[in-house]
């Protein structure tokens, strides 16, 4: 697999979590990079990409709680998540974009990771 997402788990609306997107065979730093989530019963969506040059970009439903940011250095994307809702449970995916700009098709990205849950409790 060559992204590993994971710092998912259960936590208490209003905690804040940072989920990690390890890119093992440091290919993406080129690439944009995105993050997907899923929560049951429903299509997988858009939450958030940045650029090569780490512009980001938000979907509407996240912007002000969600922080997107790459470490080069370290070939890895994270994803801060502050004031949790229970509706921000889901799975989350992260994925290569198949350009240098950020997008938010799902059909625009390539090698998605496994995911990371997570859960808010109320």
């Amino acid at each position: 697999v060559q992204l590993q997402a994971s710092g998912g788990g259960l936590v208490q609306a209003g905690d804040s979590l940072t989920l990690s997107c390890a890119d093992t065979r440091r290919t993406f730093s080129n690439n944009a990079v995105g993050w997907f989530r899923q929560a049951p019963g429903k299509e997988r969506e858009f939450v958030a990409s940045i650029s090569w040059k780490s512009d980001p970009y938000y979907a509407d439903s996240v912007k002000g709680r969600f922080t997107i940011r790459r470490d080069v250095r370290k070939s890895t994307v994270y994803l801060q998540i502050n004031s949790l809702k229970p509706e921000d449970t889901a799975v989350y995916y992260c994925a290569k974009a198949r350009s240098s700009y950020a997008a938010n098709g799902v059909s625009e990205y390539t090698s998605w990771g496994r995911g990371t849950l997570v859960t808010v409790s109320s």
